[in-house]
Parts: C-alpha cells; structure tokens; sequence
C-alpha cells in the first residue's frame, strides 16, 4: 500500500459560484465538504486509480471526528493519531475563472502528540511500498519533521515523496527522500536565483534524489539520476485549480512503485495533475481529460 501524512488534516469546503461579489451578499450554488489535506487529496486520487492506500496524520476535536467520519464514508482507510486541539478548516469559493482558498493555519501540536504520532508512523511503515508526505505543519511541529520522516522512510528502504513549501522544503532533502516535489514558486523560495534547473539541482545536492517541479500550464520540469526531463502540456484546461498539485504527486507515486521509466512517470503526473484542474473539488480528477492529454503530453 501507498501511505500518506497529512500533519495539518482538514475539513475543506468549496462554495461553487455563478459569480462572486466581494462586497456584497452572495448565494452559494453547491457547497462540497470534505476530508481534506494535501496526503487525503493524494490518497482519494491513488484510490481511484485502484491503489490500496492508507491514510496517517493527525486530527482532533469535532473537525477531526468530520474528518475521520468523512475518510470512512469515502472509503479512505485511515490511522490517524489523535490530538486535543480542533482540526483546521479550509475554504475554496470557486467561480467561473476565478478560485479563492482560505486556509487556517490549523491547531497547536504538544510534543506527547508529536512523539505518539511518530510510533504510529514508524509501525505503518513496515506495510508501505512508498509514502507521500505533504502539506503544511501545524503549530508546535519542527520545521525539519518532513526530512526526519522521509529519513526513517529511507532507512526501512521505503521511498518517501515530499510535496512541502518555505522551512520543511528546505529541510526535506537532508531526509534522502526519492523525490521532492515544489512547484516553481515554492522552489524559488528555497532556493533564491538561478534558473529552475539550478534550484532543482541545488535540492539534489542537498540530498534528495530526484526533484520535480510543477509549472502549471508550462508542464514539469524533472531533475533526476537519469537526466533533465520536461514534459510540456498539450492544451491549458480550465477550472478549479486547487488540488491539481497533489493528482501530480500521486503520479509520481504510481509511477515510483511501478518502476515506471521517468517520461512514462512524468507524462503520468502531468496529465492527472491537468486532470484535476478540470474537477470541481480537489481530489477528484476527470478521467475523460485525463485520457485525453495523457497521450498528448510531450516529454524531452
């Protein structure tokens, strides 16, 4: 099974729109709620796709009960380590063209918490072919957590994905994960000046073993032990783009236990990643796009 850590687990909600009027009273046309976070997003797209996933992280109070609740009627099977705090919720309000996303900064995290999810990770592990880390970090939790779990990942022989920004990003190559997945802002913070190729580098100099970095509608870019590869996008695709980065990362995760060669794992990504801007709610993917860009996509 793939396993996936969400730390800051929440409770997303979209608002669909007609149009948005910010200074003014708006009617919501459909609202979606659901278990969230950037590793529960990876896991619904993986589970799809008809992997076995599980899902670990940290949740409490009565978000937290929303969201194990929610996994379970999903289908999602879960392990998630309980805490005291109340779990954060997240708000997307989407209309044609335009998406806003509202994220609170999620609950205070005491370091009894921290030990005890840590076990409960260490004893999933020894069923994992691979692990995505992802997301933010809630309060109390050390920048460098995502490059202590991808090391003890690493050192069980599991390879570990980590899809993080500022601190934890910087932090995460020193884990040896097997990829390292920011996207061209994210890299730029981490790594100031030069092109993306030389920041990706910089990352594998640090310690990761391969990095890619999303781009939008520009595709990908893929630092890796077998070279430099771009994957191009055969058309943009209009939508809802919040979650389309963590479709991209459960294609790399797909193409990672699969052994898939990088343009196969790449075009893969890509495509998922196009996929879910054309879904309305994050983790969920349009498979007729999906097939349709799949075979479109250009890799060098």
């Amino acid at each position: 099974m793939i396993l996936t850590v969400t730390l800051n687990a929440a409770l997303d909600v979209t608002y669909e729109m007609p149009a948005v009027d910010w200074d003014g009273v708006n009617r919501v046309a459909t609202v979606h709620r659901r278990a969230g976070g950037k590793g529960v997003n990876v896991a619904r797209v993986l589970a799809a796709l008809g992997r076995d996933v599980l899902v670990t992280g940290l949740a409490g109070g009565p978000t937290g009960q929303a969201i194990e609740a929610d996994l379970r009627a999903a289908g999602l099977p879960g392990a998630l380590a309980g805490i005291a705090a109340d779990s954060r919720t997240t708000l997307v309000v989407s209309d044609p063209g335009r998406t806003a996303l509202f994220n609170e900064p999620g609950p205070e995290i005491t370091p009894d918490e921290l030990r005890n999810f840590r076990r409960t990770y260490e004893a999933l592990l020894a069923d994992a072919a691979a692990v995505v880390i992802s997301g933010s970090l809630p309060g109390g939790v050390p920048a460098d957590t995502y490059a202590t779990l991808a090391a003890l990942a690493a050192d069980r022989g599991v390879p570990a994905i980590v899809d993080a920004d500022g601190e934890p990003l910087r932090h995460a190559p020193a884990g040896r994960p097997s990829i390292v997945k920011p996207n061209i802002e994210e890299l730029a913070r981490a790594v100031p000046g030069g092109t993306p190729a030389e920041g990706a580098q910089a990352l594998r100099d640090r310690g990761a073993e391969s990095v890619v970095v999303s781009m939008g509608a520009d595709g990908l870019l893929a630092v890796t032990p077998e070279g430099t590869f771009r994957a191009r996008m055969p058309y943009k695709v209009d939508g809802n783009p919040t979650g389309a980065g963590d479709s991209l990362v459960a294609g790399l995760a797909l193409g990672l236990v699969e052994s898939l060669p990088w343009p196969e794992r790449l075009r893969q990504a890509a495509a998922l990643g196009a996929a879910a801007v054309a879904a309305p709610v994050a983790g969920d993917f349009d498979r007729d796009v999906y097939a349709d860009i799949h075979p479109q996509v250009v890799i060098t």
